[in-house]
């Protein structure tokens, strides 16, 4: 089925932004619009009517979970540099559906609780149950991503822990949840404007941190810990999805656009009644 949302799509757009063998980022136009064919003006009339879409299929998906009994879920997972845009894709896409079936999760620095444990201990405490749409704003990749580039494990930690991710992944897909990984993908020079935005406006202070300067300066080591997480965890059933990401319009749209698509995969339907309707409506209008 395709959304009416889709309609000025062109090609498959998972495809065209699925992470596949050969596969290098420094490829990756980050202004670039891969598979849309209009404008920022038509793309707003879009995620309008994909939001509504997106609304559906969420409702959908909550309703028949608490009927009958299905393992479905969504998961999105969100990385990026700063400032690339993951709260504008969690308050304009994810923020268009109810909120009670969503599950926002925002990894930061681990605890000393969480640091006595293995990395994922954390992570796995936070996955979707079955009907709700679970987002990872930052995830369990920060350990393969700042750990490698801040040398915050071993070598062989790092090594050991792409593997790990792998299997956790195959463990969720097995049971039933679908995993959208995306990486917002902006350029430096993109960020360096975001950042200055935010120094310009006072309303904006409170998102500015610092530290993203001296991240900035690390933007190299990044680019290719991201590459070695692309080419270690991108698999069939886990697929990393690179969205361009210095036009917000168009990345809000693309991953609205893969979520819509791993919603009508699982295809839910609303549930039936679990009483006589007929009987119902004349006990209701008797009383």
């Amino acid at each position: 089925m395709i959304a009416s949302s889709q309609k000025h799509w062109i090609g498959d757009v998972a495809d065209l932004l699925r992470v596949g063998e050969g596969f290098v980022l420094a490829d990756v136009d980050t202004r670039s619009t891969p598979g849309y064919a209009k404008d920022k003006l038509h793309a707003a009339e879009d995620l309008k009517t994909g939001a509504d879409e997106l609304d559906e299929y969420q409702e959908r998906l909550f309703a028949r979970s608490r009927v009958d009994a299905t393992d479905a879920a969504v998961l999105l997972v969100l990385q990026a540099m700063d400032s690339a845009g993951k709260g504008g894709i969690i308050r304009h896409v994810v923020g268009s559906v109810d909120p009670q079936g969503v599950v926002l999760s925002a990894f930061k620095k681990p605890t000393p609780e969480e640091l006595e444990h293995d990395f994922l201990w954390r992570v796995e405490q936070r996955v979707p149950v079955s009907g709700l749409i679970g987002v990872f704003d930052r995830s369990h990749y920060e350990d393969v991503l700042i750990g490698r580039v801040r040398e915050l494990a071993p070598a062989d930690e790092i090594e050991r822990r792409y593997g790990a991710i792998n299997d956790f992944e195959k463990r969720l897909t097995d049971t039933g949840t679908r995993i959208v990984k995306v990486m917002l993908h902006i350029s430096p020079e993109e960020q360096k404007s975001r950042l200055m935005q935010r120094l310009d406006r006072p309303d904006k202070h409170w998102k500015y941190n610092p530290g993203d300067v001296d991240e900035r300066e690390l933007w190299p080591s990044y680019m290719a810990a991201y590459q070695t997480v692309f080419e270690r965890t991108s698999t069939d059933h886990a697929p990393w999805h690179v969205v361009p990401a210095d036009r917000k319009w168009y990345a809000r749209l693309a991953v609205q656009h893969l979520l819509l698509e791993a919603l009508e995969e699982i295809d839910p339907h609303w549930p039936a009644a679990t009483f006589d309707v007929a009987a119902e409506k004349k006990r209701l209008a008797a009383s």
